[in-house]
This record gives C-alpha cells, structure tokens and sequence, in this order.
C-alpha cells in the first residue's frame, strides 16, 4: 500500500480507464490535464483508432482536447486488456442496462470484473463507478477479483465511486461535481479518494460501498419520481385547459418549498429511466415494496404513447389519421444539446408512430444517422431542414428542443407542429399550428 500511495501522491500513478463513453472519456480527459498518465481500455477497436487519431466520439468533449491529450503522450487507448496489469489503478465505467423484465443487467460489469481479474496484480486500486444496486460491489465483483487468491483490501483496494455525468450541462463539469466514494475497507477509500482527488474539486468519502451505491440510487429516484408527477399533472391539466408550463414558472416564484421540474416526452438517458428500477429489485430481496418507484416508473414509461395520442388527435383536427401520414420528428438525442440517444423517448416515439402506419423521418442536428443499440435499430439518417421540406410534413413533432433550432421558422413553415418541450413559447405567429403534448 505504501508503494501504491507514494505514486498516487506524487502523481507517477498509471490510471486505466475502462470504458471510454460518456462517463470514461471526461475522466480520462480531468487526470490527464491533472498531468497524469492515462491508459484507456474498450472493447470497441473502432472507437480505439479513432481516439488514438486524436479525434474525439463525443459532442461536448471537442476533436481539439482529444489531440492534445493525445499529443502530450500522457493518454493512450487500447483494445488490449493484458495491459490491465500495467496500471495501477482500474477506473470501470461499463454501462448497467435493464433486462426485458425491467431487472438488473449485469453482463458488463461481470464481464469487466472478470477480465479485471485475469490480470489483476498485487497492489492495484480497482475502482467501478457503473451506477448500480445497494451491494453489487461487495457481493458481486469482490467475489470474482479474489477468485484469483488475492484478498481486497490486503492484496489490491476496491472502492466505488458513482459516476454523475451531466452532458451539455454548461454549469458544472466532471471536475467540479463532487465525487462520492467508498471503499471495501477504511485504506481502500482512502487510497481511492486520494487519487480522484488529483481530477476532482471536492471530495465526499462515505463510510461504506453500499453508502456510496445507495446515494446515486437516491439521486435518479429523486428525480425520477418529481418528472413524473410533473409528466401527470401536465396530462391533468391538460385535460382542465391548463397550460402546465405556466403553472411551473408561477410555482417557481416561490423562494422555498418548490423546486421546479419539467415534463416531456418521456424520460432518456441512461441514469433516470433505468436505475431506480435497480432498486426496486433489491428491495424485493428484503420484502419490501417500493410502490412510489413503480409507480413513478409507469407514469413515465406511458409518456411516449400519450404523445402519440396527441399527435393523432392534432392530426383529427386537420382533418387527417395518423396512418399514412408525414410525420417529422425533432431531435433524436434525449435531451438539448447533445448528441447522446441512450434511451432517448424520441426512439420509442418514432418507433410507435411507425407501427401505427405513419411514415416518419426525423433531424437531428448533431446525430448525423441512427445506429444499432441493444434494442433499437432505426436505420435511419437525418433529413436536412429547409422551407420547402417542412411544408411537406403533416405533423412536425419536436422532441428534443436543442438551441440550435429557430423554433418561429420551423412553425412558419410547418401545417401542424406537436411540441412536447414548451420549446415554441416564444413563438407568437402561427400559435393555432402549435399543439403542446
């Protein structure tokens, strides 16, 4: 341990990344400007080469800072997992899905754990930060890192540490979110805050793994559970002829006792429609039902048909059924102004419009065409905007209200537009075309 800690104090600590997405790369990037070496890992070779070009795979993170920590020879990626053993920490940012029956999908965080394992050393610091059950590090991947005969805590340290990435999020970066961590032992959450230390502003030790696991469980249900009372009333209020968004904004007036959430669509990403689902199951293993979670769950996952609801009863109104119809979709990604589509409502959307015989196509200023993902395969590719393609749509449905789009054109030049975002409130020409869902 002493060996292990001097490195991390003086920063000659080789880190290793395992999983270069939308939680691995932004760490990579805050040790390699803390000026230490980075060796990411990823099983896509695709994705490997195009980062060693110096070219970035993610919007927010531009092609510029990729070459330079590329070019400062301080971060390399690879594909080859026996380097594993050259490292001396493993940082595991693997993805945690859902099965089909809406209960944990462990595949990538086994799989890691048990590559981590074949080349697992003595004195090594493995660290996951896949958002996961209370008990999933101690239960699970202790067990299959110390089939090997090493003993964490003694051999090598394990701690866990929750990703909370925010893409697009201008205020706050990975740097300065605050970083929650626990560990297997007392030295082995010291060791690991010691070392996200050198990326991250503050730090948040915790005293368990399953504290640490708990409290990113607890951040998604919180917001999971108030977009979906928030999803409800827009339908209740709906119903009343009440505009929701103006409900929000007076609530929001009020200095204390009211935090503002907003409706949409549905929910996306990968944190806020899968993780409270985590938690549900875990809690049947001690008989215990989580009935606002569920419920909350419902609410949400129902919001895509209730849009495709509104969009038929737009369409009635002109006097047209959904089947046959042009149906433009805006935006792909699950939220503004970025190019991230894990989970995102608008797939389900134009899935569910596709079954119900309309003829959809969508744009997506940063999503250039749709590509395979565990459960969706679009094969489809962004239509370029213009006056007169607008005009040849029945119904321009916005799902995604990014920046970049001039919402009082789009209504000019559109018969009918379904707008899940509040994105056309500005607009005041054209307000009988605009049907908010």
């Amino acid at each position: 341990m002493a060996g292990l800690e001097e490195r991390i104090k003086n920063k000659t600590a080789v880190v290793g990344v395992l999983g270069l997405g939308y939680v691995g790369l932004p760490l990579v990037r805050e040790f390699v400007n803390a000026g230490m070496k980075v060796k990411g890992f990823d099983i896509d070779s695709q994705k490997i080469r195009v980062l060693n070009s110096g070219r970035s795979i993610i919007k927010h993170i531009p092609h510029s800072t990729v070459k330079k920590m590329v070019d400062s020879g301080l971060f390399k990626a690879t594909d080859d997992m026996k380097q594993l053993r050259t490292v001396d920490a493993v940082l595991v940012c693997v993805p945690t899905p859902l099965t089909s029956n809406r209960e944990p999908d462990m595949q990538y965080v086994i799989s890691s754990s048990e590559t981590i394992a074949k080349y697992l050393r003595k004195g090594q610091l493995i660290s996951f930060e896949s958002t996961t059950y209370p008990g999933t590090t101690r239960e699970l991947v202790a067990p299959i890192l110390q089939a090997g005969g090493l003993k964490a805590g003694k051999d090598f340290y394990l701690a866990y540490s929750p990703e909370r990435e925010d893409p697009g999020n201008k205020n706050y970066s990975t740097r300065t979110i605050p970083k929650v961590v626990g560990g297997y032992t007392k030295k082995c959450r010291e060791l690991a805050t010691q070392l996200y230390a050198h990326a991250i502003e503050k730090m948040v030790p915790v005293s368990s793994l399953e504290a640490a696991e708990a409290c990113k469980i607890m951040e998604n249900v919180y917001r999971c559970i108030n977009i979906a009372m928030v999803n409800e009333l827009k339908m209740v209020f709906d119903r009343m002829g009440i505009d929701v968004w103006e409900v929000i904004r007076a609530a929001s007036t009020k200095p204390f006792g009211f935090s503002p959430f907003y409706p949409g669509p549905g929910l996306g990403g990968h944190c806020i429609p899968i993780d409270p689902f985590y938690l549900t199951w875990k809690a049947r293993q001690y008989g215990m039902a989580t009935r606002f979670i569920e419920l909350a769950g419902e609410v949400n996952t129902n919001m895509p048909h209730y849009v495709v609801e509104k969009v038929m009863e737009a369409l009635n109104e002109h006097k047209k059924s959904l089947k046959g119809s042009k149906v433009l979709v805006l935006g792909l990604a699950y939220k503004k102004d970025i190019d991230d589509v894990r989970e995102s409502p608008s797939i389900e959307l134009i899935e569910l419009l596709n079954d119900r015989g309309a003829k959809v196509d969508y744009n997506d200023p940063y999503i250039s065409k749709t590509h395979r993902q565990r459960r969706h395969d679009l094969k489809m590719a962004s239509k370029k905007l213009s006056a007169k393609m607008l005009s040849g749509y029945d119904c321009v449905l916005i799902s995604t209200d990014h920046s970049e789009y001039d919402y009082k054109w789009i209504v000019k030049n559109s018969k009918l537009v379904v707008d899940t975002r509040n994105a056309t409130a500005g607009v005041r020409e054209g307000r009988n075309k605009i049907v908010k869902a």
